[in-house]
């Protein structure tokens, strides 16, 4: 029998698990965030130190809403709580027309320059010339031009969830930490949550789990994810490194970008890549990098990044790719008592802020006001 009985509770406590948690209790919802470790951690997809965030968004114009309001919760968090959590340091993002290399999504640069356009966001198209002057830190061949946005930047993913989850307990949210969902049933009253160790029931869930969410809904949904492991690298950096903006680059040779941040300590930096080699399992993937990773890394950037130096540090994330790319948030029922969310495909921490408050506001007044529509898991319907 479960133990206790919830208004709501919260599957993984990760990006948007811990906003969902945090907007749930400052509405005065009884809820039960469960975590299978002890979030802020190292395991899943939330940590790093940094995570880019930007306005115009190139996965897609109907994702910039989204982010807006992420960033006016997060300085609304930093008031509440002292805690520094955004970072608008500028955002460069690079390409050229000859690039064999793609961010995500095809046209990820004339889509980021639609959005800017649609919504009104300041930025300056930048020709190689530019470039040079105002970032010579960046090795710029002739043909390659970018987009800057001033209000680009990065959050503190460990600091944002530190935040939410703190303020959250404050508001009367229960936090089980170390304890993993082994599934949830739905009934015509409620959902009981399962655990290794008991069971509680609430009248809905909000699965968040990250990379873990596939194990706890159908195959059918869940052969729609795939996890891949990613590596973020640390490197020796001069100091013209030290400020300037985070990058994103679609490099004019091979098939990998690259994307970085500036220098937070003076003296190194962190660039990192995407690959999607083969699919792992978030329990028996290896986390440690090896020397010849580090060196491809370092091959790959010498000729763009030539103040960078050695590696000091390398750590692994994971991704939870769906074949879009795209976010997922949808019901597993007809009654919406369950629903999962997924802020994937290493490109969600920006939007997770908002994804939290949009799904709280759903679970108790039954709409948001950002559109959720084009997070349907219909989509995908062949």
């Amino acid at each position: 029998m479960p133990q206790h009985k919830y208004d709501a509770i919260v599957v993984g406590l990760g990006a948007v698990g811990a906003a969902t948690t945090y907007q749930l209790a400052r509405r005065g919802v009884r809820v039960l965030g469960i975590d299978r470790f002890a979030p802020p951690h190292d395991k899943g997809s939330t940590h790093g130190g940094t995570r880019i965030t930007r306005l115009a968004i190139g996965e897609g114009a109907h994702l910039t809403p989204i982010v807006m309001r992420s960033h006016e919760i997060w300085r609304d968090i930093e008031r509440e709580t002292g805690e520094e959590l955004l970072t608008q340091c500028g955002g460069l993002f690079i390409s050229s027309p000859k690039k064999l290399a793609k961010t995500h999504v095809e046209n990820f640069l004339e889509t980021t320059i639609a959005a800017a356009e649609k919504f009104g966001i300041a930025h300056e198209r930048l020709d190689a010339a530019a470039i040079r002057a105002r970032f010579p830190q960046f090795a710029m061949r002739d043909d390659e031009y970018g987009y800057y946005e001033p209000s680009a930047g990065f959050v503190r993913p460990e600091a944002c969830v530190a935040a939410q989850l703190e303020l959250a307990e404050k508001d009367g949210a229960a936090l089980y930490r170390g304890e993993i969902v082994q599934g949830c049933e739905v009934a015509a009253d409620g959902v009981t949550v399962a655990t290794d160790r008991g069971a509680y029931a609430a009248d809905r869930v909000i699965l968040a789990a990250g990379a873990w969410l596939p194990g706890l809904i159908d195959d059918k949904r869940a052969s729609l994810f795939k996890v891949y492991r990613q590596v973020q690298f640390w490197f020796e950096a001069t100091s013209d490194f030290a400020s300037g903006p985070v990058f994103i680059w679609e490099l004019p040779v091979g098939r990998l970008g690259i994307y970085g941040f500036p220098s937070l300590d003076g003296a190194t930096m962190k660039v990192a890549t995407e690959r999607y080699d083969a699919p792992v399992s978030p329990d028996a993937v290896s986390r440690e990098v090896s020397a010849d990773e580090i060196a491809a890394m370092q091959a790959l950037i010498a000729p763009y990044l030539p103040g960078v130096g050695a590696c000091v540090r390398a750590s692994t994330c994971l991704y939870t790719v769906t074949p879009d790319y795209g976010f997922i948030v949808d019901p597993l029922d007809v009654g919406e008592r369950v629903v999962m969310v997924s802020a994937c495909s290493g490109h969600g921490f920006k939007h997770s802020a908002a994804l939290g408050e949009a799904l709280a506001e759903r679970a108790t007044m039954g709409r948001s006001r950002l559109d959720l529509a084009p997070f349907r898991i219909s989509r995908f319907a062949s």
